[in-house]
């Protein structure tokens, strides 16, 4: 049995995933809690912010994140990606600064105009 403090919401359950058990969820509030449980113990994912090289900008860096929520185990890897990105600007929030990470089909987006 693992312990979990859901991160869904504010309320913040306290759930318990029973792996011997098809991932059963209990101590959660509501039903996006249960999803939550049994994903974070058989595909944990997280939405990765970090920044890229800007040139032109008014600062040196550029804010970004990934569109969606990338596999746990990728994060590293996403991270040294980013290492080699130099962006000119001008940048609008939301554009795509990076495509395709690690063939997932999700991007790294600017997240603020520069």
């Amino acid at each position: 049995m693992t312990e979990l403090i859901c991160i869904v919401c504010p309320k913040g359950c306290h759930l318990k995933v029973d792996e011997q058990n098809d991932y059963a969820v209990t101590g959660n509030g509501c039903k996006r809690g249960e999803a939550y449980g049994k994903k974070e113990l058989t595909n944990p994912t997280r939405v990765v912010p970090s920044t890229v090289k800007i040139i032109g900008g008014a600062h040196r860096r550029l804010p970004v994140k990934t569109s969606e929520p990338i596999p746990k185990a990728m994060i590293f890897d996403a991270m040294k990606l980013l290492d080699t990105v130099t962006v000119n600007a001008p940048v609008k929030r939301g554009d795509v600064v990076y495509r395709n990470i690690l063939e997932t089909g999700i991007d790294f987006i600017a997240t603020k105009d520069m």
